[in-house]
C-alpha cells in the first residue's frame, strides 16, 4: 500500500429493520419470498484514505455512521460491500467495555487484551509497568472492572492501547468519559505519537481537538461522506448540518431565507431547546423566539471561541408596556451564572410597546468564554410603578457549544498579551 496506511473503498454497511418479531423469524428461517424488513444504510459506498503518520478526525452527527466505519476498519465489523485494506498493527479504543471481561481484574484484561493483539506474556510483561503508570489507577488493578468507574475503565483501556506499540490508533469517543486531566494526558501522547510517524484516527465531538490535532477531518451524513479536507471547512460544514442548514445555500449576495426575514420556521427550530425549561412571567410581553448567529451570519449554536457572535431574541407585547427590560445571561453546566447583560445596564434606548408589537433585540459580542458548554437564559421584565416585574423569564432554554483551540485558567479569556525580554 506504500505510504497509505488504511484504504475504504466503497464500504457499505446496511442493517435489516423489522417492524415485528415474526417477521425478522420468518426471514431467518426463509419462510416467505416476500421481503419482510426495511434496509436501512449505516454506511452507503464511503471511500477515503488515510496516509501514514496523519492524524484524522471523523465528525457527524448520531447516527452518521462514525462508530460504524471504525468497527468495520478494526474488524469488530463485517462491511456489506466494498473493502478494507490497512497496513499496519492497529490498536483500537472503541466503546467502553470492547475487548474486556467485566469478571476479571484488571491486570488480568492486560494480559487478556495483549494477547488477543497477538503479544506474549513476556512482551506484555515488558510494558506491564508503562500501562500501571499511564493508567494511575491504583490498588484498582486488582480488582473486577466491573467495580470501575467509567473514568477508571477509560484510563486502563486507554493506557493499553497506546503501550502495545501500535502503528495506528484508532479512538472512538471513550475519552470523553475521562476527566480533563487524563484528557490531556491522552493529547499529548497523540502529539508524541505523531512526532513518531504514527497514524492516528479518532471520532470525537470535541470540535476543538479535532481543529488543534488533526491533519484532516471527514464529516459524515447519514452514511455519506460529505466532506473531506481541512479540519475548519469540516467544522463550520458541521455546524450547519448540525442546524440543518445544509441545503440552504442562499442568494447572490449570500443570504439565507433566515437573513432575508423569509424563512416561516421559528428560529428556535434551529436549536436543541431544553424540554423542561424553567419558564414564568405574568406574559404581558413574551418571548416568542430566539437564536444564536455566529461571525458569518448563520444560525447556529456551535461557536468558535473568540469570533464574533449575537445572541437574537424576539418579543410579542400582548399589553402596552412604558418601559421594557430585555436581558440574557449563561450558566456553566453545574448551574453557575458566568455573564450576561440586558438594555438596561447597556443604556439602550427602547421605546413604549404597545400590545401587538413585536421587538426584536440582538445582543452581539467577542466570545471569549473557554471552549465548553453553556446554557442560555432570557427575559423580558421592567419596573411600572417603581416595582420590579417579570413579564416573561426563559432558564436554560437551549444549549451553546464554545468551540476551542486554546482554553485557559477559569470560565473566561483575559486575552492576555505575553512579552518576553
Amino acid at each position: 500500500m506504500g505510504d497509505i496506511a488504511i484504504k475504504v473503498d466503497q464500504v457499505s454497511k446496511v442493517y435489516h429493520l423489522y417492524d415485528r418479531q415474526r417477521d425478522r423469524l420468518k426471514d431467518a428461517l426463509n419462510l416467505t419470498k416476500k421481503k419482510c424488513y426495511r434496509e436501512h444504510f449505516a454506511l452507503d459506498k464511503l471511500d477515503f484514505e488515510i496516509k501514514k503518520g496523519e492524524t484524522v478526525g471523523i465528525i457527524g452527527t448520531n447516527g452518521s455512521g462514525k462508530s460504524t466505519i471504525l468497527k468495520i476498519i478494526t474488524g469488530v465489523l463485517n462491511p456489506t460491500g466494498g473493502e478494507v485494506t490497512v497496513d499496519g498493527r492497529i490498536s483500537a479504543l472503541l466503546e467502553l467495555g470492547a475487548g474486556f471481561n467485566m469478571e476479571y481484574t484488571g491486570i488480568e484484561n492486560v494480559y487478556l487484551n495483549g494477547t488477543m493483539i497477538g503479544f506474549t506474556d513476556e512482551e506484555i510483561d515488558e510494558r506491564l509497568s508503562d500501562i500501571l503508570e499511564f493508567a494511575d489507577i491504583g490498588d484498582f488493578v486488582n480488582q473486577p472492572v466491573k467495580t470501575y468507574s467509567s473514568g477508571m475503565f477509560v484510563r486502563l483501556a486507554f493506557a493499553v492501547a497506546i503501550n502495545i506499540d501500535p502503528e495506528i490508533l484508532i479512538v472512538d469517543e471513550a475519552l470523553s468519559v475521562g476527566d480533563v486531566f487524563f484528557q490531556s494526558k491522552c493529547y499529548h501522547k497523540f502529539e508524541e505519537f505523531k512526532k513518531m510517524g504514527k497514524t492516528i484516527l479518532f471520532v470525537s465531538h470535541d470540535l476543538g481537538s479535532i481543529t488543534k490535532y488533526c491533519d484532516r477531518a471527514i464529516l459524515l451524513n447519514k452514511g455519506h461522506k460529505l466532506f473531506e479536507g481541512t479540519p475548519k471547512e469540516a467544522v463550520d460544514l458541521y455546524k450547519r448540518v448540525l442546524v440543518n442548514q445544509l441545503e440552504d445555500e442562499g442568494d447572490e449576495n449570500g443570504r439565507t431565507i433566515w437573513d432575508r426575514g423569509e424563512g416561516k420556521a421559528l428560529w428556535r427550530s434551529t436549536l436543541p431547546v431544553n424540554p423542561e425549561v424553567l419558564e414564568y412571567g405574568s406574559k404581558k410581553a413574551e418571548i416568542v423566539d430566539f437564536a444564536f448567529v455566529d461571525q458569518n451570519g448563520r444560525f447556529s449554536n456551535v461557536i468558535e471561541k473568540g469570533s464574533k457572535m449575537t445572541v437574537k431574541m424576539k418579543v410579542l407585547f400582548h399589553e402596552d408596556i412604558a418601559e421594557p427590560i430585555f436581558a440574557f445571561s449563561f450558566k456553566n453546566l453545574l448551574g453557575i451564572e458566568l455573564c450576561g447583560t440586558n438594555t438596561m445596564f447597556e443604556k439602550a434606548e427602547i421605546t413604549p410597546k404597545r400590545a401587538g408589537d413585536v421587538q426584536v433585540v440582538s445582543f452581539s459580542q467577542n466570545m471569549d468564554l473557554q471552549g465548553g458548554e453553556y446554557l442560555l437564559s432570557l427575559g423580558c421584565t421592567g419596573y411600572p410603578h417603581g416595582e420590579f416585574t417579570v413579564y416573561h423569564r426563559l432558564y436554560d432554554v437551549c444549549n451553546l457549544t464554545v468551540v476551542s483551540t486554546k482554553n485557559t485558567v477559569g470560565y473566561y479569556d483575559m486575552n492576555t498579551a505575553i512579552s518576553i525580554e
